[in-house]
C-alpha cells in the first residue's frame, strides 16, 4: 500500500486528478490519504469521516483508526493545528485530539500502533536526538501531535509539511528502571514529491503487525535508541492533574525500595538473642595511601576549605570551572555517596539546601554530579548555573545528548528515590542531580571519560566554557588560589 502524509493536492492538480476521478488513470497500489491542510483543497474531501476520492485512492478521514486485514493498525489525523473549537474543516482541535487518545487508550492491554499519520510534525520531536537540519523543532510543528504521539506509541510516525527529509533516531517508550520494556518509536518526515533539492520524498519499508510479532523481539532497544523527547509535555501535563492523596504518595516514593537491603541479614531487634546492645554508627575505612581530600591528611589543600561541620566540609574546586565551583566533602575517608553512613548523608543534605539557597540568592541554580570511577575520596561537584541562562530541562538535555553521543546510558531515576536504592557500594557510576531533586544516572561498565560532566557543563550549550573542561588547565598557583 501507499500512505501519503502532507498535501496530497497540488495548486496546480484539477486537471491532473480529473483524469482519476473519471477512471481514465488508476492507481497502481492502494493508496490511502490524509485530508486538507488549507482551505483551498477541502473540497477534494466530500466526507469528513472518509470515503473514496477514486479507484484505489482513499481518503482516511478527519482522524481514527485503520486497521488493515493483516492486523496492522494504522492511527491517523488529518489537517493542521487549530487553538479554535469548532476546528475549520482543515484542522484539528484539542478535542479531536483528545476523542482520539480516549477511543485507543480505552482499548484493553493496549499497547501502541503500527502506525501514525500526521501532516504536521510533533514540537519538540528533535529533542535529545540528532539534528533535523535548519528546521528547528522546537518552535516547529504542533504539541497537540506530540500530545498524540506519546500517548500512542506508533512504530512508525509518519509526517510532511516542513518540506525537510528527517529521520529521527529511535526513542524509548517506557521509562528506564520504572516500567518494563516497551517497543521503540521512529519518527520519519518527508520532503515535497520532486521537490528540485532531491530530498527525500519516499520512504519504503516491510512491517510486520504488532500483534503478529514475539513480545521478546517487539521490545529489543536499538543501540541508538534515545530518550523520548515528548517527555517534559508529558510531564507539564501530568502536573496539571489533582495532587496524590497521602495514601498515596509512598508508593512513588520508594519505587527503588525493593533492592535496598539485598544481600544483607535482616537486622535483629536483640530481644530473642538477649542483644540490648545499640548498633553502633559505622566507621570509615581508612584510606590505603596519601589522601588528597581527607580533613586530616597533610596532602587536603586546606587554603581551599570554605566551611566544615561535625562531618563534612566545603571547599573551593581546585582550577573550578567558575571562582563559585564548589565541593562537597566528608570529613573522613568514604569513597561514594553509597558508603555514607546516615549522620554524613544528614549533613551533605543539609549543605545541599544551603547551597541551593544561596546560589538562587544571587540568580543561580547548581548542578552537582559525582563519578565514582578512578577516585579514592567522595567529591561531589558543585556548579552553579545562572537561571536566566538555560533551565533544568535544557541542563538535563545536555547531559542526556553528550552521553548519547558518547555511547553512555544515562537513565533518569525518580525525583523521591535515593542513589543508595540503585546502586550498591562498590559499584563504579557516574550521578547527575540537580537543585530541583531530577537526578540522572549511569553505571559505568568499561571505560568512561574522567572529564565527563565538566565538559557538558563547559559545552557552548550551557556554560560556554570549553577550553576549561580539564580542570589541570585551570588550577592556579596556590598564592594566587589562597587570594
Amino acid at each position: 500500500m501507499l500512505l501519503c502524509v502532507g498535501n496530497f493536492f497540488g495548486s496546480t492538480s484539477e486537471t491532473e486528478w480529473a483524469e482519476y476521478r473519471t477512471g481514465a488513470k488508476k492507481a497502481p497500489i492502494p493508496t490511502y490519504v490524509l485530508g486538507a491542510n488549507d482551505q483551498e483543497t477541502v473540497s477534494y474531501f466530500p466526507d469528513v469521516s472518509g470515503c473514496e476520492l477514486a479507484e484505489n485512492i482513499t481518503y482516511l478521514g478527519r482522524r481514527g483508526l485503520y486497521s488493515g486485514t493483516s492486523g496492522l493498525q494504522i492511527a491517523y489525523l488529518s489537517g493542521t493545528e487549530s487553538q479554535d473549537e469548532p476546528a475549520p474543516a482543515y484542522s484539528f482541535s484539542a478535542k479531536d485530539v483528545a476523542e482520539l487518545k480516549t477511543s485507543l487508550l480505552s482499548t484493553p492491554d493496549f499497547k501502541g500502533v503500527d502506525i501514525l499519520l500526521t501532516s504536521p510534525w510533533p514540537r519538540d520531536v528533535g529533542t535529545f536526538a540528532n539534528s533535523a537540519g535548519e528546521i528547528d523543532t522546537k518552535k516547529c510543528g504542533s504539541k497537540l501531535v506530540s500530545d498524540l504521539a506519546a500517548n500512542l506509541k506508533p512504530r512508525y510516525h509518519f509526517a510532511a509539511l516542513e518540506k525537510a527529509y528527517y529521520e529521527r533516531l529511535p526513542y524509548r517508550n517506557h521509562t528506564v528502571l520504572q516500567e518494563t520494556p516497551q517497543h521503540v518509536s521512529r519518527f520519519i518526515a518527508l520532503a515535497d514529491v520532486g521537490n528540485t533539492s532531491k530530498k527525500k520524498y519516499l520512504y519504503a519499508f516491510s512491517i510486520v503487525p504488532m500483534s503478529l510479532m514475539d513480545p521478546a523481539e517487539l521490545v529489543k532497544q536499538p543501540q541508538d535508541v534515545t530518550e523520548n523527547p515528548y517527555r517534559k509535555s508529558r510531564k507539564e501535563a501530568q502536573k496539571t492533574k489533582a495532587p496524590l492523596c497521602a495514601e498515596e504518595e509512598p508508593a512513588c516514593q520508594f519505587f527503588f525500595d525493593l533492592n535496598k537491603h539485598q544481600g544483607k541479614k535482616r537486622p535483629s531487634d536483640g530481644k530473642e538473642r538477649g542483644n540490648s546492645q545499640p548498633k553502633q554508627a559505622k566507621k570509615p575505612p581508612q584510606p590505603t595511601g596519601p589522601c588528597w581530600f581527607c580533613l586530616a591528611s597533610p596532602e587536603v589543600e586546606k587554603h581551599l576549605v570554605v566551611s566544615i561541620g561535625t562531618h563534612c566540609y566545603l571547599a573551593l574546586a581546585k582550577g573550578g570551572l567558575l571562582p563559585d565551583h564548589v565541593l562537597i566533602l566528608p570529613i573522613g575517608h568514604y569513597q561514594s555517596v553509597v558508603d555514607l553512613s546516615s549522620e554524613v548523608v544528614e549533613e551533605v543534605t543539609k549543605y545541599k539546601s544551603a547551597l541551593k539557597e544561596f546560589f538562587r540568592s544571587k540568580g543561580k541554580r547548581y548542578v552537582l554530579f559525582e563519578r565514582n570511577y578512578r577516585s579514592q575520596h567522595l567529591q561531589l561537584q558543585v556548579i552553579p548555573v545562572p537561571l536566566d541562562h538555560c533551565t533544568a530541562e535544557d541542563i538535563k538535555e545536555s547531559f542526556i545528548v553528550q552521553a548519547q553521543e558518547q555511547q553512555i546510558e544515562l537513565l533518569e531515576i525518580p525525583e523521591h528515590s535515593d542513589i543508595t536504592q540503585v546502586a550498591q557500594p562498590g559499584t563504579p557510576y557516574f550521578y547527575v542531580e540537580l537543585d530541583t531533586g531530577e537526578k540522572l544516572f549511569h553505571r559505568i561498565r568499561g571505560r568512561f571519560p574522567l572529564h565527563f560532566g565538566r565538559s557538558v557543563l563547559a559545552s557552548e550549550a550551557l556554560l560556554a566554557l570549553p577550553q576549561r573542561a580539564d580542570w589541570r588547565r585551570c588550577a592556579a598557583e596556590r598564592a594566587e588560589e589562597a587570594a
